[in-house]
């Protein structure tokens, strides 16, 4: 089963409260989802599962997916983390 993961670390600059742990998760995961859905049907997914955590500044993105052979599963769980990273990095920049 193809699978990405990456920790990334994510420093708010001195006196910005930033973005909530939760907001953080919440945008990483829908990200992440978003774009697997977005290369597939949602028939087509056997199985997705997105993990996302936030602690201590360090975002940690694991997404594992079965799904067809074309698109390439492993190709569409990278290009969610990085989806993921994404999303967290615009709302460190709002």
């Amino acid at each position: 089963m193809p699978a990405a993961r990456r920790d990334v670390s994510e420093t708010p600059s001195p006196g910005d409260a930033g973005p909530t742990d939760e907001a953080v998760v919440e945008a990483a995961s829908e990200a992440a989802e978003g774009l697997v859905l977005s290369r597939y049907k949602q028939s087509e997914v056997t199985d997705l599962d997105v993990t996302v955590r936030f602690e201590e500044g360090v975002l940690e993105v694991d997404v594992y997916l079965n799904a067809p052979d074309d698109p390439d599963p492993e190709a569409v769980a990278e290009a969610a983390v990085e989806a993921a990273e994404s999303a967290v990095d615009d709302l460190f920049e709002d």
